[in-house]
C-alpha cells in the first residue's frame, strides 16, 4: 500500500469523478484508475464502484478513506512542521465556512493571514453546520466556522464562540404583518417559507421555532443564500427568518422584525477536531482567526 495510492483514494472519494480527482493530483486518469485497481487488488476488496455516470465509494473504501486521511494528515503536518525549523513560509490550511456568516467577516482574516503568510495555500469550503462538523472529525478540514446545534454538538471538538446574533423575521413589504416591530412565530402559521435546506442551522431553527408555536411550516422554496432569500421574500414569494445583519442589510427593500415567541440566535463558532496536531499554517491561521474576531 502506498502513500501515492492513499491519496488519489482520498482525492476519489472527495471529487466523486476519475477525471477531476486525476487533475487534482496532477496525473493522467489511466494511471489513477490503474492505481486504485491496484490498491483494490492489494486489500483484497473493491473500494469503489464505478458507473457511466457517478462514482461511489463502498463500505470499504470509505473505511480506508477515514484511515488514510488522519495518515496523510499526520504526515503533512511532520513535513510542515519540519519545515517550520526554518520559518513558517510554507503549507495549506483547509478552512470551512458556513453558508451564511452574518457580522463575521470571513474575507478579513483570509486578507490578513495572506498578507502574512503570502506562500501558504488557504483553501475555504462552503457547507451545513453539520457538514463542517463531520469534516473536522475526519481530518478533511483544519478548522471551521460553524453553528453549535442539537446535531452538530461538541463531542469531540474543540470551540471557541465568536459571537451570538439574533435570528428576525423579513416580510414582503406590503405583508399584512408589515409594519410592526415584533411578530410572534404563531402569527407566520399558514404563511410560505423560504428556508435554507435540511441541515443548516437556520433551517433547524426555523423548524423547532414553528413546533414550539404548533404548526410544522410549509416550505415552498429552499435556498443557502441570504441575498437570494431577501430578493425572493421582496417580491412577495413568502417569508423568511435570518440572522439579524443579513436581513438588514441593504437592498433589496424588506420589513424586518424581531421574533418573539420564541425568540431566537444563532452562534457562529472556530471549531477545530479537539486533540489534533494542527500543522504550523493552521496552527498561526487558528491564532491570528481567535485574535482577528477577539
Amino acid at each position: 500500500m502506498e502513500l501515492s495510492q492513499l491519496r488519489y483514494l482520498v482525492a476519489l472519494a472527495e471529487e466523486r469523478h476519475f477525471t477531476r480527482a486525476a487533475a487534482r493530483e496532477h496525473i493522467a486518469q489511466p494511471a489513477l484508475s490503474q492505481q486504485i485497481r491496484r490498491l483494490e487488488d492489494e486489500v483484497g476488496l473493491a473500494l469503489v464502484e464505478r458507473t457511466t455516470r457517478r462514482v461511489a465509494i463502498t463500505d470499504a473504501g470509505e473505511l480506508l478513506v477515514g484511515r488514510a486521511r488522519r495518515i496523510l494528515a499526520e504526515l503533512d503536518a511532520a513535513s510542515t512542521e519540519l519545515q517550520a525549523l526554518r520559518g513558517l513560509h510554507t503549507g495549506h490550511v483547509s478552512v470551512g465556512a458556513m453558508h451564511t456568516m452574518g457580522p463575521v467577516d470571513l474575507s478579513l482574516v483570509l486578507a490578513i493571514f495572506h498578507e502574512r503568510y503570502p506562500d501558504v495555500e488557504l483553501t475555504v469550503r462552503e457547507q451545513s453546520s453539520e457538514e463542517l462538523a463531520e469534516m473536522l472529525r475526519v481530518d478533511e478540514l483544519d478548522l471551521a466556522f460553524l453553528s453549535v446545534t442539537e446535531r452538530v454538538e461538541k463531542h469531540g471538538l474543540g470551540c471557541h464562540q465568536l459571537v451570538s446574533e439574533e435570528i428576525a423575521v423579513i416580510l414582503p413589504p406590503a405583508h399584512r404583518l408589515a409594519g410592526r416591530e415584533r411578530v410572534r412565530m404563531g402569527d407566520l402559521a399558514g404563511e410560505e417559507f423560504i428556508a435554507f435546506r435540511d441541515g443548516a442551522r437556520m433551517r433547524e431553527l426555523l423548524e423547532w421555532a414553528a413546533g414550539q408555536a404548533g404548526f410544522e411550516p410549509r416550505v415552498t422554496l429552499e435556498s443557502n443564500e441570504s441575498l437570494r432569500i431577501r430578493r425572493l421574500v421582496a417580491r412577495g414569494m413568502g417569508v423568511a427568518i435570518l440572522p439579524r445583519s443579513d436581513a438588514v442589510s441593504t437592498a433589496p427593500e424588506v420589513a424586518v422584525a424581531t421574533l418573539t415567541d420564541p425568540s431566537l440566535a444563532r452562534d457562529i463558532t472556530l471549531a477545530w477536531r479537539e486533540g489534533r496536531r494542527h500543522s504550523p499554517a493552521a496552527a498561526e491561521f487558528l491564532a491570528v482567526a481567535r485574535a482577528t474576531y477577539g
